[in-house]
């Protein structure tokens, strides 16, 4: 997936108003990030060309016990069988993405992209505001998670309860295939939960980070 081809400008741009929009009655910056991947994942290959091998062993062995026409008794074709196997298994997690989810634990993905998200937390700059009142919404495609990352100034006095009913909603948005409605909606919503809990502009207010979406 090119997610700079998978989303238009008018696209960028309707998530830029979006921004703009939640920000202009708020002291607060919203910071809206999306990455195709939060780890490379080479263990998925490693692991995926052990388990081809590993069949392809088994189906040997079972061959020759219950189906000798079709068994191999030659050592190095044996070898050759089993290594090629392995190879196409360690391929075939490298380039295609529903083998190397298989190949992965969700712990595996959850801290991949936990340390992701802290990451582009710090390099967006979004800590960066003068009352420390930046959220980061954050999205990563491959392992099919949402974070959304407040800054202390806003934590500390915001329920992460609303914060997970607000990933939810993106996460299900996305599944149906509307991601920039979902996070249209999720920005207006981080601006309303703002305001609720009286973050409001001030008049010496500026837009301290910009307004487009980050595409990792």
């Amino acid at each position: 997936m090119n997610l700079k081809k998978k989303f238009s400008d008018s696209d960028l741009q309707r998530i830029k108003a979006a921004v703009k929009e939640a920000e202009s009655k708020v002291s607060g910056e919203i910071v809206p990030v999306m990455v195709e991947r939060s780890g490379v994942y080479a263990i998925a290959g490693y692991r995926a060309a052990l388990a081809f091998a590993a069949i392809t062993f088994l189906s040997i062995v079972i061959f020759d016990r219950y189906v000798p026409e079709l068994a191999i008794y030659d050592p190095l074709i044996i070898f050759i069988t089993v290594l090629t196997f392995g190879f196409v298994g360690g391929l075939l997690a490298h380039f295609w993405d529903p083998a190397k989810r298989l190949m992965l634990t969700q712990l595996h993905m959850d801290k991949a992209t936990r340390l992701k998200a802290e990451s582009a937390f710090l390099e967006q700059e979004v800590f960066n505001t003068r009352q420390r009142t930046g959220i980061m919404i954050f999205i990563s495609f491959f392992e099919h998670e949402v974070i959304v990352m407040a800054d202390k100034g806003i934590s500390k006095v915001v329920d992460q309860r609303e914060w997970d009913q607000m990933v939810r909603l993106l996460i299900e948005k996305i599944k149906n295939g509307d991601t920039i409605g979902g996070l249209e909606h999720c920005i207006k919503q981080c601006g309303q939960i703002l305001l609720q809990n009286n973050f409001t502009i001030a008049a010496d207010d500026v837009n301290e980070l910009n307004d487009d979406l980050r595409i990792g």
